[in-house]
Protein backbone atom coordinates (compact mmCIF):
# COMPACT_ATOMS: atom_id res chain seq x y z
CA UNK A 1 0.00 0.00 0.00
CA UNK A 2 0.93 3.45 -0.38
CA UNK A 3 0.66 6.74 1.46
CA UNK A 4 0.20 10.05 -0.05
CA UNK A 5 -0.89 13.64 -0.37
CA UNK A 6 -2.91 14.95 -3.12
CA UNK A 7 -1.67 17.59 -5.45
CA UNK A 8 -4.02 20.49 -3.34
CA UNK A 9 -2.21 19.64 0.05
CA UNK A 10 0.98 19.75 -1.32
CA UNK A 11 0.45 23.10 -2.70
CA UNK A 12 -1.66 24.35 0.38
CA UNK A 13 0.88 22.70 3.00
CA UNK A 14 3.96 22.67 1.68
CA UNK A 15 5.81 23.07 5.34
CA UNK A 16 3.86 19.62 6.24
CA UNK A 17 6.28 17.15 7.57
CA UNK A 18 5.23 13.32 7.81
CA UNK A 19 6.87 10.49 10.16
CA UNK A 20 5.26 6.71 9.17
CA UNK A 21 5.54 3.75 10.98
CA UNK A 22 4.07 0.28 9.88
CA UNK A 23 4.10 -2.88 11.64
CA UNK A 24 2.85 -6.31 11.51
CA UNK A 25 2.68 -8.72 14.23
CA UNK A 26 0.48 -6.49 17.13
CA UNK A 27 -1.06 -8.31 20.08
CA UNK A 28 -3.12 -6.96 22.63
CA UNK A 29 -2.02 -8.59 25.68
CA UNK A 30 0.84 -6.50 26.69
CA UNK A 31 1.45 -3.93 29.45
CA UNK A 32 2.52 -0.64 28.37
CA UNK A 33 2.09 1.06 31.30
CA UNK A 34 5.51 2.27 32.31
CA UNK A 35 6.04 3.88 29.08
CA UNK A 36 2.51 5.69 29.07
CA UNK A 37 3.30 6.75 32.56
CA UNK A 38 6.89 8.32 31.66
CA UNK A 39 5.37 10.13 28.36
CA UNK A 40 2.32 11.35 30.11
CA UNK A 41 4.56 13.10 33.02
CA UNK A 42 6.45 14.64 29.78
CA UNK A 43 3.39 15.98 29.24
CA UNK A 44 2.18 17.25 32.11
CA UNK A 45 5.26 19.12 33.14
CA UNK A 46 4.81 21.21 29.80
CA UNK A 47 1.12 21.85 30.51
CA UNK A 48 2.67 23.20 34.07
CA UNK A 49 4.02 25.76 31.93
CA UNK A 50 1.62 26.81 29.98
CA UNK A 51 -2.17 25.50 28.60
CA UNK A 52 -1.71 23.53 24.99
CA UNK A 53 -3.28 26.18 23.31
CA UNK A 54 0.16 28.31 23.66
CA UNK A 55 2.43 25.40 22.13
CA UNK A 56 3.83 26.21 18.94
CA UNK A 57 2.78 23.08 17.77
CA UNK A 58 -0.34 23.42 18.19
CA UNK A 59 -0.68 26.81 17.06
CA UNK A 60 0.15 25.56 13.98
CA UNK A 61 -2.30 23.29 13.35
CA UNK A 62 -4.69 26.04 14.58
CA UNK A 63 -3.58 28.26 11.48
CA UNK A 64 -4.15 24.93 9.45
CA UNK A 65 -8.08 24.90 10.64
CA UNK A 66 -8.40 28.38 9.83
CA UNK A 67 -6.72 27.83 6.25
CA UNK A 68 -9.70 25.11 5.61
CA UNK A 69 -12.18 27.48 6.91
CA UNK A 70 -12.83 25.78 10.16
CA UNK A 71 -12.93 27.20 13.76
CA UNK A 72 -10.38 25.96 15.50
CA UNK A 73 -11.46 25.85 19.09
CA UNK A 74 -14.60 23.40 17.53
CA UNK A 75 -12.39 21.58 15.17
CA UNK A 76 -9.09 20.53 17.51
CA UNK A 77 -6.61 18.14 15.78
CA UNK A 78 -6.30 15.09 18.07
CA UNK A 79 -3.31 15.90 19.71
CA UNK A 80 -4.68 19.28 21.24
CA UNK A 81 -7.47 17.30 22.48
CA UNK A 82 -5.86 14.70 24.22
CA UNK A 83 -3.43 17.74 25.43
CA UNK A 84 -6.99 19.59 27.15
CA UNK A 85 -8.18 16.17 28.59
CA UNK A 86 -4.67 15.32 30.05
CA UNK A 87 -4.73 19.24 31.30
CA UNK A 88 -8.11 18.46 32.86
CA UNK A 89 -8.06 14.99 34.26
CA UNK A 90 -4.25 14.12 34.42
CA UNK A 91 -4.40 10.82 32.38
CA UNK A 92 -5.52 9.29 29.90
CA UNK A 93 -8.38 6.85 28.88
CA UNK A 94 -6.95 2.56 28.30
CA UNK A 95 -8.26 1.20 25.45
CA UNK A 96 -5.70 -0.93 23.65
CA UNK A 97 -1.74 -1.45 24.65
CA UNK A 98 -0.88 0.05 21.06
CA UNK A 99 -3.48 3.08 21.21
CA UNK A 100 -2.45 4.30 24.90
CA UNK A 101 1.03 3.88 23.88
CA UNK A 102 0.39 6.30 20.50
CA UNK A 103 -2.05 8.80 22.24
CA UNK A 104 0.36 9.07 25.25
CA UNK A 105 3.03 10.02 22.46
CA UNK A 106 0.94 12.36 21.11
CA UNK A 107 0.93 14.40 24.01
CA UNK A 108 4.79 13.84 24.64
CA UNK A 109 5.26 15.95 21.51
CA UNK A 110 2.09 17.95 20.85
CA UNK A 111 1.91 16.11 17.63
CA UNK A 112 -1.22 14.29 16.43
CA UNK A 113 -0.75 10.07 16.31
CA UNK A 114 -2.95 8.58 14.15
CA UNK A 115 -3.31 4.28 13.98
CA UNK A 116 -5.26 2.28 11.20
CA UNK A 117 -5.78 -1.22 11.05
CA UNK A 118 -4.21 -1.97 7.47
CA UNK A 119 -6.85 -4.89 7.43
CA UNK A 120 -9.89 -2.71 6.72
CA UNK A 121 -7.43 -0.02 4.56
CA UNK A 122 -8.45 -0.49 0.58
CA UNK A 123 -5.33 -0.09 -1.17
CA UNK A 124 -3.83 3.02 -0.89
CA UNK A 125 -4.41 5.56 1.54
CA UNK A 126 -4.46 9.75 0.41
CA UNK A 127 -4.96 12.74 2.46
CA UNK A 128 -7.03 14.61 0.08
CA UNK A 129 -9.96 16.56 -0.85
CA UNK A 130 -13.45 14.79 -0.09
CA UNK A 131 -15.65 14.46 -3.73
CA UNK A 132 -18.68 14.13 -1.34
CA UNK A 133 -19.92 10.79 -1.66
CA UNK A 134 -17.60 9.22 0.53
CA UNK A 135 -18.82 7.48 3.80
CA UNK A 136 -17.34 7.62 7.08
CA UNK A 137 -17.95 5.15 9.83
CA UNK A 138 -18.34 7.17 13.33
CA UNK A 139 -17.52 5.67 16.80
CA UNK A 140 -21.54 5.67 17.35
CA UNK A 141 -22.22 3.35 14.04
CA UNK A 142 -23.50 5.73 11.96
CA UNK A 143 -22.66 6.71 8.37
CA UNK A 144 -21.72 10.15 7.63
CA UNK A 145 -20.47 11.82 4.24
CA UNK A 146 -17.89 14.31 4.23
CA UNK A 147 -18.58 17.39 2.24
CA UNK A 148 -17.22 17.88 -0.45
CA UNK A 149 -13.28 19.75 0.38
CA UNK A 150 -13.29 18.56 3.65
CA UNK A 151 -9.81 16.90 4.05
CA UNK A 152 -10.07 13.42 3.97
CA UNK A 153 -7.92 10.34 4.94
CA UNK A 154 -9.40 8.33 1.54
CA UNK A 155 -9.05 4.67 0.76
CA UNK A 156 -9.51 3.33 -2.98
CA UNK A 157 -13.23 2.41 -1.88
CA UNK A 158 -13.77 6.00 -0.82
CA UNK A 159 -13.83 5.51 2.51
CA UNK A 160 -13.31 8.23 4.65
CA UNK A 161 -10.72 6.69 7.40
CA UNK A 162 -10.62 10.36 9.56
CA UNK A 163 -12.45 13.36 8.95
CA UNK A 164 -11.16 17.27 8.96
CA UNK A 165 -7.67 16.20 8.22
CA UNK A 166 -6.37 15.29 12.14
CA UNK A 167 -9.39 16.14 13.77
CA UNK A 168 -11.29 12.47 14.42
CA UNK A 169 -10.82 9.03 12.96
CA UNK A 170 -13.21 6.59 12.08
CA UNK A 171 -14.35 2.95 13.63
CA UNK A 172 -14.07 1.12 10.73
CA UNK A 173 -10.16 0.97 10.59
CA UNK A 174 -10.03 1.59 15.10
CA UNK A 175 -7.17 -0.65 16.20
CA UNK A 176 -9.25 -3.54 18.30
CA UNK A 177 -8.00 -6.82 20.12
CA UNK A 178 -7.81 -8.27 16.69
CA UNK A 179 -5.53 -5.68 14.88
CA UNK A 180 -2.32 -7.68 13.57
CA UNK A 181 -1.21 -4.88 11.25
CA UNK A 182 -1.07 -1.19 11.37
CA UNK A 183 -0.16 2.02 10.04
CA UNK A 184 0.27 4.79 12.05
CA UNK A 185 0.73 8.08 10.96
CA UNK A 186 2.30 11.66 12.86
CA UNK A 187 2.16 14.63 11.22
CA UNK A 188 3.80 18.17 12.28
CA UNK A 189 3.32 22.18 10.38
CA UNK A 190 5.64 24.05 12.76
CA UNK A 191 8.72 25.60 12.46
CA UNK A 192 11.26 22.25 13.50
CA UNK A 193 8.39 19.77 13.00
CA UNK A 194 11.06 17.63 10.71
CA UNK A 195 13.71 17.52 13.67
CA UNK A 196 10.43 16.74 16.26
CA UNK A 197 8.43 14.14 13.88
CA UNK A 198 12.11 12.15 13.33
CA UNK A 199 12.67 12.05 17.18
CA UNK A 200 8.88 10.48 17.65
CA UNK A 201 9.29 8.35 14.90
CA UNK A 202 12.06 6.74 16.03
CA UNK A 203 11.05 7.05 19.59
CA UNK A 204 7.62 5.16 18.85
CA UNK A 205 8.77 2.28 16.65
CA UNK A 206 11.78 1.51 19.82
CA UNK A 207 8.88 1.59 22.28
CA UNK A 208 6.84 -0.70 19.97
CA UNK A 209 9.15 -3.15 18.67
CA UNK A 210 10.48 -3.71 21.99
CA UNK A 211 6.74 -4.34 23.67
CA UNK A 212 4.90 -6.14 21.35
CA UNK A 213 8.36 -7.73 19.38
CA UNK A 214 6.40 -6.90 15.88
CA UNK A 215 8.04 -6.73 12.64
CA UNK A 216 7.76 -3.18 10.88
CA UNK A 217 9.60 0.18 8.91
CA UNK A 218 9.23 3.57 9.17
CA UNK A 219 9.84 6.48 6.68
CA UNK A 220 9.93 10.18 7.11
CA UNK A 221 7.82 12.10 4.37
CA UNK A 222 10.03 15.43 4.57
CA UNK A 223 8.65 16.97 1.06
CA UNK A 224 5.48 17.94 -0.34
CA UNK A 225 5.27 14.95 -2.62
CA UNK A 226 6.83 12.49 -0.91
CA UNK A 227 4.94 8.99 -0.91
CA UNK A 228 5.15 6.06 1.60
CA UNK A 229 5.49 2.69 -0.43
CA UNK A 230 5.24 -0.17 1.69
CA UNK A 231 6.95 -2.48 -0.19
CA UNK A 232 10.12 0.03 -1.45
CA UNK A 233 10.33 2.24 2.06
CA UNK A 234 13.09 2.02 4.35
CA UNK A 235 13.96 1.39 7.79
CA UNK A 236 12.84 -2.31 7.89
CA UNK A 237 13.68 -3.96 11.08
CA UNK A 238 12.39 -7.62 11.74
CA UNK A 239 12.23 -7.83 15.71
CA UNK A 240 12.72 -11.30 17.74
Amino acid sequence: MRFLYSRHMQHVFPERVTGIIEVDGIQSDFTVEAEVAELTARALKRLEAETESGFPEIQAWRRAYSTMGLKPTQYRCASEALLRRLRKDGSLPKLHPLIDLCNATSVAYALPVAVFDLDHVAGDLEVREAKGDEAYIAFSGETETPDAGEIIFADEDSYAHARRWANRQSRKSAVSAETARALIVTEALHDGGAEDVAKLTEELFRMIAGTFKVTGQTELLLSPDAVYDSVNAGGRAPVD
